[in-house]
């Protein structure tokens, strides 16, 4: 597997390009918001969403503003949407900092998310890039549209696989999908585009797969799941596969325990065993797989280049990844 610094090679002065012009597009002259801004940017994740964006469009041409332009947009929608999340989800930490509304309450953190949509629309508006801003404002329905779909599911615990897979592929996959659909466009292969959004968007299920993983342990740590989507009762695929792959007695007995005894630490150990039994960890890994090798698929007929190796090498990066 290819690490993150030979992934990010070809592409290494346009991520140093655009952490500037981010940083610029990101200044306030309200001091508070200057203080907010400041704080997400130090806490940046790794920067997957701009390394899709960037390999994607070396990959079919040449970078140029557009492209910077699309990057930016896109991770500012994502930010705003990371900021909102964690106010919906009444979450203290995010990557291992405080998040937003632990450190400045609801309110600011609202509106600081509120002020980076604002900031997509006017960065668009200033460019006259309407194309570039009508598929990242698609990307905020289905996000939205996604979140709440979860939500009204999720009480009744009887989400089925056809609807975790438009769940995830909202939620998601959408955002991923966006990046990649973005990228051709900024660098006007609009021929590609539609295929670039059908890559993104099964990267990004298969992205959505691993994390649901996770939550029973990684390969090196598999007696140490955090059980914390059984917690917070969220319908994963493994949780979902084992509820339709179990005896009565045993479905019985998982949705008792993610109904009633999800703060208890035993019982959600027992959840996590009872998944793992029925076979949940590994179907879903298959999934991962058949998705991750459907998507790659898609870049067959594109010629070889450093940024296409690259391109598949973060592919492979995000679901073989151990956190």
């Amino acid at each position: 597997m290819m690490t993150v610094k030979e992934i990010i090679d070809p592409i290494q002065p346009e991520m140093i390009e655009f952490e500037k012009r981010f940083r610029k597009n990101m200044q306030s002259n309200v001091m508070m918001l200057d203080k907010v801004m400041h704080y997400i940017i130090r806490r940046k994740g790794k920067q997957m969403r701009p390394m899709f964006l960037f390999l994607t469009a070396k990959m079919l041409g040449e970078i140029n503003d557009k492209t910077y332009q699309a990057a930016s947009l896109v991770e500012l929608l994502h930010t705003a949407t990371l900021v909102h999340d964690d106010v919906v989800d009444d979450a203290n930490e995010r990557r291992g900092f405080f998040s937003v509304n632990a450190l400045w309450k609801n309110k600011i953190a609202v509106l600081v998310g509120d002020y980076m949509l604002s900031k997509v629309l006017l960065l668009s508006i200033e460019n006259n890039n309407t194309r570039l801003l009508g598929i990242v404002a698609r990307a905020v329905k289905e996000m939205s549209e996604g979140e709440l779909l979860q939500i009204e599911k999720a009480r009744k615990l009887d989400i089925t696989e056809e609807v975790y897979f438009e769940v995830i592929r909202q939620k998601t996959a959408s955002l991923i999908a966006t990046v990649c659909e973005a990228a051709a466009v900024s660098v006007d292969r609009e021929d590609y585009a539609a295929k670039m959004y059908q890559f993104g968007e099964l990267v990004g299920l298969a992205f959505q797969i691993k994390d649901d993983i996770f939550d029973y342990g990684t390969p090196n740590d598999i007696g140490k799941p955090t059980g914390l989507d059984i917690r917070e009762r969220k319908m994963t695929l493994p949780l979902i596969y084992a509820l339709s792959h179990s005896s009565k007695e045993v479905r019985r007995e998982l949705i008792n325990i993610v109904k009633n005894h999800n703060e208890d630490t035993k019982k959600v150990r027992r959840a996590v065993q009872l998944v793992i039994e029925a076979g949940g960890i590994q179907y879903a890994h298959a999934k991962m797989q058949a998705l991750k090798d459907e998507a790659l698929l898609l870049l067959h007929d594109i010629p070889a280049s450093t940024s296409k190796t690259a391109l598949i090498g973060l592919v492979e990066y995000t679901i073989e990844r151990e956190k």
